[in-house]
């Protein structure tokens, strides 16, 4: 049947509007933004406990759907922020891994833009099924009464380190020599500048001030000393302590979500681990702890873009439920995975603040010398 003029012009008319229907729709949809072709390509700095997340196929796809393509290059947090080096070769963000950050990029002189956190996780020790055992007969590590988890008296821990107390002292007879605690090198990661901070704190009694700092600050560089070499990376302190076991590692500082992130990376290695014969990988929640919040800092405009992408509430579930990254509160945005019930409870009970900016930095400088 042939079709009239007045009817195929009505079906142009028709497309058309649909087409332009169709435009308007993705345009006020900025997860759609770049079906549009407007792409962006952003290069930054990133915490190397965020690399994994950012290679998510998900999270790309997600991020391609707002136009966006990221050049992130891992660098240490406390680096990325002071390091003439890094920052020369003008990045367009920073994402380190602690709020302080912030501050120590402005006195580095870094023109920042805007910054908001945009992931949050508590720092934690890993440790040993076996570490565990012994800690609870001394009275170091007893379980939280809401939601079940184990709570480290990190105080009492690190007094024993400094009064060079055994393992066997600790109730752990499967150990050999003193008792130790590890991080990373505080002077180039975030995981180990957050516990510096913390340690200060626990041995001044409050949070660290500089007065505080000129009392204590021995016994917390005491602490570090004890620890040997240090790793520059939390990424490779969390793959040490993995690959090296209860002899090797039997006490390192970690963010809560790495562990999280290993299990369901492989949820049939999680399951095999859990249940061998073997020392078992354990999680302990220091009573207080400190959170290690992730603040995107915004150098280049085009990065508002990727700001607004990240506190998505698609990318907040994928940062929790594939990576154990909490919300920018420290929240939850979803129902904890079967595969990993009673790693990680809902909420912290014990939160320390960190010390200034001005105070870690005289920490670190003290540390160095």
């Amino acid at each position: 049947m042939a079709i009239s003029r007045r009817a195929f012009g009505l079906g142009l008319l028709g497309a058309a509007a649909a087409g332009t229907g169709g435009y308007l729709t993705l345009k006020d949809r900025p997860e759609f933004r770049g079906y549009l072709g407007n792409k962006a390509h952003l290069f930054g700095f990133i915490g190397g406990e965020k690399q994994a997340f950012l290679a998510d196929p998900d999270v790309v796809h997600a991020l391609g759907g707002y136009g966006l393509e990221l050049d992130a290059r891992v660098a240490g947090s406390v680096e990325m922020v002071r390091e003439s080096a890094l920052l020369s070769q003008k990045p367009q963000f920073l994402w380190p891994s602690s709020s302080i950050m912030v501050d120590l990029a402005r006195k580095s002189g870094v023109a920042i833009r805007n910054d908001q956190v945009v992931l949050n996780s508590p720092m934690v020790v890993y440790t040993w099924g076996p570490v565990v055992d012994g800690l609870k007969k001394s009275g170091l590590v007893t379980t939280a009464a809401k939601g079940g988890y184990n709570q480290l008296d990190l105080k009492a821990l690190l007094d024993a380190i400094l009064a060079g107390k055994n393992w066997s002292d600790l109730g752990i007879d499967e150990l050999y020599g003193r008792s130790r605690i590890v991080s990373t090198d505080p002077n180039r990661s975030n995981s180990g500048f957050m516990f510096a901070g913390l340690v200060l704190s626990l041995m001044s009694g409050d949070v660290a001030t500089q007065e505080l700092l000129a009392q204590h600050g021995d016994e917390a560089k005491a602490i570090f000393r004890s620890m040997g070499l240090k790793s520059s990376s939390s990424g490779k302190l969390f793959d040490q302590y993995i690959a090296g076991g209860l002899g090797a590692e039997p006490m390192v500082i970690g963010y809560e979500n790495q562990l999280v992130e290993w299990a369901l990376a492989d949820p049939a290695r999680w399951q095999r681990v859990q249940a061998g014969t073997g020392a078992k990988p354990e999680i302990l929640y220091p009573r207080p702890t400190v959170y290690s919040a992730h603040p995107l800092i915004v150098i280049d405009p085009t990065v508002d873009r990727l700001l607004e992408a990240l506190t998505s509430p698609k990318l907040q579930e994928l940062a929790w439920s594939k990576h154990g990254f909490r919300g920018p509160l420290g929240t939850v945005t979803g129902g904890a995975d079967a595969a990993i019930a009673g790693v990680r409870p809902a909420e912290i009970e014990a939160v320390l603040p960190m010390p200034s900016a001005d105070v870690m930095l005289a920490l670190l400088a003290q540390m160095e010398g």
